[in-house]
């Protein structure tokens, strides 16, 4: 099959590109300037993901279309935001699709995602959803958990602020709980839901092997780098309640809001997605340490 990619220049986007490529599929790549680094056998297409005048001739001839196009934090300032990059980038890829006559259309969405969710991260990307279902395709939507990978931003940013000093600040108790799932499974699921009828009109939680607590997964990423574990003050809920909604203006900032409600809420399922897909995700420990033991 040809595969039509947006978003696929992330993080995920790598490693979804690698897996079909291994199944022997085609892939073609929107990007926004032809200047990105390119790679050998993958097709790029120039365009803006929210103008479908800008690339949609590039859908001719493809089977299916995959978007993975997200972030995590806004940038109103530079016109970067949920609405924008959730909801109209979603309505413009399914424009597209429809338009170019094809029928396969695979989603990432986010563990946590429904309609009255108090972060607007998870608010928008149901309404992405929504807009999914009711598209008239043959869809399939994915809620991964936090992912990692050699390459995520979570994992790695907290290895680099322990490289600094063996200090690890917690935002409240910090026994809410995550659930991470490498990134090549998720890859992996996106790829084999390409051939597999039974996942259209089908949402799928992801998450990985290990359930651990925020606290926990500090001194995995510790003894993944070879460290003793970090010490860990506790910074009140409160106070962080109070300063986060002021700080989150300064781009440097490392968390926001929306970021700390999600880590509250926390980001696990019961994976039930094992018994469509069929593999066991990778261990979060073993993970981790393969790229932070590098570093």
């Amino acid at each position: 099959m040809k595969i039509f990619i947006s978003g696929g220049t992330g993080f995920v986007g790598g490693h979804v590109c690698r897996a079909l490529r291994e199944r022997g599929h085609e892939v073609r790549l929107l990007i926004r300037r032809q200047n990105h680094t390119t790679e050998k056998g993958i097709e790029y297409i120039e365009g803006d993901v929210t103008h479908p005048a800008s690339f949609v001739e590039g859908l001719t001839g493809c089977d299916a279309v995959i978007n993975l196009v997200g972030i995590i934090r806004e940038f109103p300032f530079k016109g970067i935001t949920f609405d924008k990059l959730h909801v109209q980038a979603t309505n413009t890829m399914l424009e597209v699709t429809r338009k170019a006559g094809i029928k396969r259309y695979l989603q990432m969405s986010a563990l946590g995602t429904r309609p009255d969710a108090v972060s607007a991260y998870h608010r928008t990307k149901w309404r992405a959803e929504e807009a999914v279902r009711e598209s008239g395709l043959e869809w399939t939507i994915f809620r991964p958990s936090l992912v990692f990978g050699p390459h995520d931003a979570f994992i790695n940013m907290l290895a680099a602020q322990l490289r600094l000093a063996p200090v690890m600040p917690v935002i409240g108790n910090g026994r809410y709980r995550l659930q991470p799932i490498h990134a090549d499974d998720v890859a992996r699921c996106f790829a084999q839901a390409l051939e597999m009828p039974e996942t259209i009109g089908q949402t799928y939680e992801l998450c990985g092997k290990d359930r651990v607590s925020y606290e926990e997964l500090l001194d995995m990423i510790a003894a993944a780098m070879g460290r003793m574990r970090p010490i860990k003050p506790h910074a009140p809920l409160g106070l962080m309640k109070l300063i986060i909604p002021i700080m989150q203006q300064v781009p440097q900032f490392p968390i926001t809001m929306d970021q700390l409600q999600m880590l509250l809420e926390e980001s696990i399922c019961d994976g039930e997605w094992q018994k469509t897909f069929k593999f066991e995700p990778r261990g979060l420990q073993e993970g981790i340490s393969e790229y932070l033991c590098k570093t």
